[in-house]
């Protein structure tokens, strides 16, 4: 084993327990976030806001975490985001206490920060992984969430009393949650994300031999934008129909504990299948997956416009399929604008990138509540599963160029990726 794959293993394990904790604080706002805003608000149409604004800040920070990730380092950008949300997470605790709707509001943007900083930490997992290994990589990072993600949802019922006992209300007990996970998740990675993957990968690569992969020109024409926009549809059809779903849920009659339930198979299907993600992305390649990943946004999409509103088990594989489905494209979209970025500016580029897709996601969460005031939650999840399609025809538009025999385009070398 080299002296590389002993640091990468390293880092793969603080990255592991970080997102363990962070998980915790992304699902906080997933559960609750609509229907507190719905709660202070009196409306309906507003219950789109939260997911709208947390997804905002998410955006704001994914540039901030992106910038400080490239002038210092991984542990400083992931830490100061993660920092941030849970100031975030704290100020929305406060502002359900006064019920103060402005402090809501400013809250739930810094609280986006941990939301960014969470996805921020797979382009850590594939700082210093290989590229026939990086789909892989970078899936375990994202499986980790796993534990806290599904945790968090099944824990509004007791947050939610704990939350009483203080005075709060008890929408308002999951950000209590939020708030400790993401302060924690700060203190990991401050103090054991050493070395830094990022700075120890460009440090590597002034020893080393480079590949054109790892730090050459950017890969085949068309790939950064074709992984880039992925991601970005996928997460304006996962982010709309998810945000829906606990209104809809809740407007049928079910409890918290049942809408708890399917948001955690919803969340478990967004990173718990990451493992074997990878592994496709790796070894069949980042466009089928991709391909595989509309698809099933597509079938999410219609078992959710036709499953019984009074049931929950056609709902749970509705939001388990929309999980999937975003999960497919972030991890191949993820690896091939990875892929196609040069080292010294990876960190800033995928900034970039994940700015452009929490402004989709944005614009879902916030176009999401209109939608449904207007017409139906069916109708809103017809919608996303045709926009899924979307990647079909660009998979078609944007293929990589054939190679002369004998000759890998940059992307390809060192592994036969395509």
């Amino acid at each position: 084993m080299t002296e590389r794959d002993r640091i990468q293993r390293r880092m793969l394990r603080v990255l592991l327990v970080s997102q363990v904790l962070a998980g915790a604080g992304l699902a906080a706002g997933i559960v609750v976030g609509a229907l507190l805003a719905e709660e202070m608000l009196g409306s309906t149409s507003g219950a789109g806001l939260p997911t709208a604004l947390f997804t905002i800040g998410s955006a704001a920070a994914a540039v901030l975490v992106g910038r400080l990730s490239q002038r210092a380092g991984r542990r400083p950008g992931l830490a100061a985001g993660y920092a941030v949300g849970a100031l975030g997470g704290g100020g929305v605790v406060l502002a359900a206490a006064i019920d103060s709707v402005p402090l809501l509001f400013v809250s739930l943007l810094l609280y986006g920060s941990g939301v960014a900083t969470n996805l921020q930490a797979r382009y850590a997992g594939g700082d210093l992984a290989t590229p026939e290994r990086r789909g892989r990589a970078i899936s375990t990072v994202l499986v980790a969430t796993t534990v806290g993600a599904v945790l968090g949802p099944n824990l509004v019922d007791a947050t939610g009393t704990v939350a009483k006992s203080l005075g709060i209300p008890a929408l308002a007990g999951p950000f209590l949650l939020a708030t400790v996970a993401y302060a924690c998740a700060a203190g990991a990675v401050m103090v054991l994300l050493r070395p830094d993957p990022l700075l120890t990968a460009r440090a590597l690569a002034t020893e080393e031999t480079v590949t054109v992969a790892d730090d050459g020109p950017a890969g085949a024409p068309g790939d950064l934008r074709l992984g880039a926009t992925a991601m970005v549809i996928t997460q304006i059809v996962m982010v709309a129909v998810m945000t829906m779903t606990p209104i809809h849920m809740r407007d049928h009659g079910h409890g918290l504990s049942a809408t708890g339930l399917v948001i955690s198979i919803h969340v478990a299907a967004m990173f718990l299948p990451s493992p074997l993600t990878g592994i496709l992305v790796d070894r069949v390649g980042r466009r089928p997956v991709i391909a595989a990943g509309g698809v099933t946004l597509l079938a999410a999409g219609l078992v959710a416009a036709t499953a019984p509103p009074e049931g929950t088990v056609l709902l749970m594989l509705a939001l388990g399929l929309l999980g999937l489905g975003w999960n497919l494209g972030l991890v191949a979209g993820t690896t091939l604008v990875t892929d196609a970025t040069p080292l010294a500016g990876r960190a800033a580029m995928q900034g970039r990138v994940d700015l452009g897709v929490a402004l989709a996601g944005a614009a879902g969460g916030m176009g999401s509540g209109f939608v449904v005031a207007e017409t139906s939650y069916a109708a809103l999840s017809l919608a996303g599963g045709l926009l899924a399609l979307a990647l079909l025809p660009l998979l078609l538009t944007t293929r990589t160029p054939t190679p002369p025999p004998g000759e890998l385009i940059p992307a390809q070398r060192g592994a036969n990726m395509r």
